[in-house]
C-alpha cells in the first residue's frame, strides 16, 4: 500500500475528507498575488485544501533551462504530475488569480475519461505587453494551462519527468502536445475569467487577471480589479483586541 493509499484510508476510518491538493503558482516579483489568490481560495471552500506554491526555488530536481516566459512558474506547473507521485487529480492554478466560488465545486467536475481538464479559451489580446513589460503573443490555447484539474493517474502525463519539461519547448508544453486532443476536457469559463481581456462577469466563479494582477499600479483599475483589492484587505486582516 503506498503512502497516499494509507492516508486515504486513515482519513476514510476517522471519518476525515481528504484535503483537495491545489498546486499554486508563486513569483517573488509578486508575492502577495499568491497570498491573496491562497487566502480567497480558503475563504470560500467548503472541504479542506492543501495548499503547495509551485515556486522555482523550491523545486532540487529541476533545473530551468527556458529563457522565455513571464513568471517564474510558467513551466513547472507541468511538474504537477511528478510531484504527486503519478497518482490521483489536483488542481493547478496561477497565482495572478482570485477564487470566487468554491473551489470544491471545481474538484467536482473531475473526469476519469480525460488527462487533463481546461478552460479551452479561444481569442485575440487586447494588450501585447504584460505587467513588468513582458511580451503578449497570441498563440494556439492561449491561457489553457492557467487553470488545469490534473489527473496524474493518467498514462500519458507520467511522461512528465523533470528531464521531459527540461527539453520541451514551450508551445509543445502549453498546448498539451503529448496528449490526444479528445482526451483534454473542457470546464465552463467562468472557471478561468480573464476580465481583463472579456471585461466584467459576475458570475465567474475565478478571476484570472492574465495581464497584471491589479498589484502592479499600471493595473490597479482593471475590470473587476476592485474584487482583488477587497480580497487582499481581507489578507491583509489581522483582528485587534478592543480596549478594555
Amino acid at each position: 500500500m503506498t503512502l497516499n493509499e494509507k492516508l486515504s484510508a486513515q482519513l476514510k476510518n476517522n471519518n476525515i475528507m481528504k484535503p483537495i491538493p491545489i498546486f499554486v503558482g508563486y513569483d517573488p516579483r509578486e508575492a502577495i498575488a499568491y497570498h491573496t489568490c491562497v487566502n480567497s481560495i480558503i475563504r470560500n471552500s467548503s472541504r479542506p485544501v492543501a495548499i503547495v506554491p509551485v515556486a522555482l526555488n523550491l523545486f532540487r530536481d529541476y533545473s530551468e533551462t527556458h529563457t522565455d516566459g513571464s513568471n517564474h512558474f510558467i513551466y513547472t506547473r507541468f511538474l504537477v504530475p511528478h510531484l504527486m507521485q503519478y497518482e490521483g487529480w489536483a488542481i493547478f492554478i496561477d497565482g495572478d488569480m482570485i477564487v470566487r466560488g468554491d473551489i470544491a465545486e471545481l474538484w467536482e467536475l473531475r473526469d476519469s475519461y480525460k488527462d487533463v481538464m481546461v478552460v479551452k479559451h479561444d481569442y485575440k489580446t487586447c494588450r501585447t505587453e504584460k505587467y513588468l513589460g513582458a511580451k503578449n503573443e497570441d498563440y494556439p490555447r492561449k491561457n489553457w494551462s492557467s487553470v488545469i484539474l490534473w489527473n496524474c493517474n493518467s498514462h500519458p502525463n507520467r511522461r512528465l519527468t523533470s528531464e521531459f519539461v527540461q527539453k520541451a519547448t514551450g508551445a509543445e508544453l502549453h498546448r498539451f502536445s503529448w496528449l490526444l486532443d479528445e482526451r483534454i476536457g473542457e470546464l465552463p469559463p467562468e472557471w478561468n475569467w480573464l476580465p481583463d481581456e472579456y471585461g466584467p462577469n459576475p458570475d465567474a466563479k475565478l478571476l484570472h487577471y492574465t495581464l497584471g494582477t491589479p498589484c502592479f499600479h499600471e493595473f490597479a483599475d482593471t475590470p473587476q480589479g476592485n474584487e482583488w483589492h477587497r480580497e487582499r484587505m481581507l489578507t491583509d486582516y489581522c483582528q485587534q483586541r478592543l480596549p478594555e
